[in-house]
């Protein structure tokens, strides 16, 4: 199982790819609206990525729970256990 960290530079990859977000700011306390400037439909591509790279489902209901990513962090690390 991949630590936190881990999952976080993986998701920062991510974010770089879709969004162009320095993959130094993608930080766990960082919002992903507020502080990257991520908007909904790049929030959609990032999370079917996220899908992908990680092999875990992030419903709907879900994604619009995840706010920072340390929320995403978390849930993927759930989803993945």
């Amino acid at each position: 199982m991949p630590t936190t960290e881990e999952v976080r530079a993986d998701l920062a990859e991510i974010v770089n790819e879709v969004a162009g977000v320095p993959t130094d700011d993608v930080q766990l306390d960082k919002s992903f609206t507020d502080d990257l400037d991520v908007d909904s439909l790049s929030m959609v591509e990032i999370i079917y990525a996220a899908e992908e790279k990680f092999s875990v489902s992030i419903p709907d209901e879900e994604a619009k729970n995840l706010k920072t990513v340390g929320d995403a962090v978390a849930y993927i690390e759930r989803a993945a256990s």
